[in-house]
């Protein structure tokens, strides 16, 4: 098979539960599936089924999370100045759109550069009486740091939404993302540590944020998740805030809830196995450099984005082309991008000249990894 950069990985167990789903269930909408996948992620993460709100994206959870810190949508016609959200500009571009869906403003951060997670103290530079939250991003899997967002968190009086779409499957000190902090939002896209297809799950640690969470998934009917659960409808709503149709239908939750089964047996070995093969084969590549993680986390990486130095990220992408070896980049920084143009930010900007992603998924053989560094170091040598 010709290398490719990702991939889904699902097969026959997968296609058995839509089948389940389409034939034996019959609803193919939000039901009894997802309630049951959330159930099983909710034991997973080890926290209470009401914490887990699935979603039909990771961006929607995103949005919702945003979205749930205010009794009242923020919608800009509402006049007054924009709550504020800080963020890494090194991100996917989903984390700074579903602030603005939300919304709210995302005030763009510089980031770490051994590491391309948020720098904290760039992110206190930009402090002022509009921002309410911090929304640290887990950029290749990698939740630098995160205790000190916490607590720098707790001590200007923000609130945390962490965008840990890279980063399913992974601790922090020992302590599974997702089980801890105050909202985590997971996306279960197609090449994600998990997939459901399409789709993500916001984890919420404070009851009222997971309550407006869960309406407002359904157009911000109240009470809708409880009766689809049951297997009924809300034919009376009330409808007192902004919605959006972000739920997650019972085919996707079936084909979330293997893959779930499929995480600790296959697919966090098999990551952390090529992870490991390539640290260890590109650890003295002349020109290249490797992202940092704190020894004391248990990385399930997404991606694999390595630093190549010394001007050499054009010739380095085009001779890996040459040879037949995908490869990517992730990501360019929001604030260079027209709809959310900001003030330089320049550990992003040297960051953004350097990264290359190479190809990583659980479909990877030893094999494959070793013909991805040989010609890694004969481009680079």
């Amino acid at each position: 098979m010709q290398l490719r950069l990702s991939r889904s990985i699902v097969g026959v167990s997968e296609a058995e539960a839509v089948r389940r789903v389409i034939e034996e269930d019959g609803y193919l909408g939000m039901g009894a599936e997802t309630r049951r996948f959330e159930e099983e992620l909710a034991a997973w993460f080890g926290v209470e089924p009401w914490q887990v709100i699935t979603t039909n994206t990771g961006t929607a959870a995103l949005t919702l999370a945003v979205d749930s810190l205010f009794a009242d949508s923020r919608l800009p016609e509402r006049g007054g100045a924009l709550p504020k959200v800080l963020v890494p500009s090194l991100t996917f571009v989903a984390s700074f759109q579903a602030i603005v869906a939300a919304g709210c403003r995302p005030v763009a951060c510089d980031v770490l550069p051994q590491t391309g997670t948020l720098d904290l103290r760039d992110a206190e530079r930009r402090l002022d009486g509009d921002v309410v939250a911090i929304m640290p991003v887990h950029y290749a899997s990698n939740p630098w740091h995160l205790d000190d967002v916490h607590d720098f968190a707790r001590r200007k009086g923000l609130r945390v939404i962490e965008d840990a779409a890279h980063a399913f499957g992974c601790r922090h000190h020992g302590r599974k993302i997702g089980s801890f902090g105050d909202l985590v939002c997971f996306s279960f896209d197609g090449i994600k540590n998990i997939t459901s297809g399409e789709g993500g799950c916001l984890v919420a640690f404070d009851r009222e944020c997971a309550q407006r969470a869960a309406d407002a998934r359904l157009l911000a009917v109240e009470g809708d998740t409880r009766s689809r659960f049951a297997g009924t409808r809300t034919w009376t709503p009330d409808i007192k805030r902004l919605g959006w149709r972000f739920h997650l239908s019972n085919i996707m939750a079936a084909i979330g809830r293997v893959q779930l089964a499929r995480l600790e047996p296959e697919f966090i070995p098999a990551r952390r196995a090529l992870a490991a093969q390539y640290a260890s084969l590109l650890g003295d590549v002349p020109h290249l450099a490797l992202l940092e993680t704190d020894p004391e986390d248990f990385i399930v990486p997404h991606i694999l984005p390595v630093r190549v130095l010394d001007g050499r990220k054009d010739a380095f992408k085009a001779a890996m082309e040459a040879r037949g070896i995908p490869t990517g980049v992730h990501y360019k920084p929001n604030h260079l991008h027209s709809f959310f143009a900001a003030p330089p930010l320049p550990v992003c900007e040297r960051l953004y000249a350097e990264l290359v992603t190479l190809p990583l998924h659980p479909g990877l053989s030893a094999e494959d990894v070793e013909t991805v560094c040989r010609a890694a170091r004969e481009a680079l040598i």
